[in-house]
């Protein structure tokens, strides 16, 4: 089970733009994050862009310099969107464990 957050019709937060914040932050780097996921680095470098124009303050950093010195990181406050992210999937799977297993179950089983 996922969660995403839709804010409204163009700002949407879940857990493919929060996987790329966190390869991010272990990578140093946008395009090592995106290569994680099979994903050009325009595309990695595009989701970072929106992310940082979704928030009144960047969620990322980069430095110039390419192969001998670029680089991203986290600021603090992607620190702290992520962190939230992730606690609010935690309190989300435990209040409806219930409810969602009560929908897989009335899945079509896949073979």
């Amino acid at each position: 089970m996922t969660f995403r957050l839709d804010f409204d019709d163009e700002r949407r937060l879940g857990p493919g733009k929060i996987a790329l914040l966190e390869a991010i932050q272990t990578s140093g780097s946008i395009a090592a994050a995106g290569r994680r996921f099979g994903m050009a680095y325009r595309r990695a470098w595009l989701l970072t862009d929106e992310l940082n124009r979704m928030f009144a303050d960047p969620l990322v950093l980069t430095r110039g310099g390419g192969r001998n010195g670029g680089g991203a990181i986290l600021t603090p406050l992607g620190e702290e969107i992520v962190a939230a992210y992730r606690e609010a999937e935690r309190k989300i799977r435990q209040a409806t464990t219930v409810e969602v297993d009560r929908f897989e179950r009335a899945l079509v089983k896949r073979s």
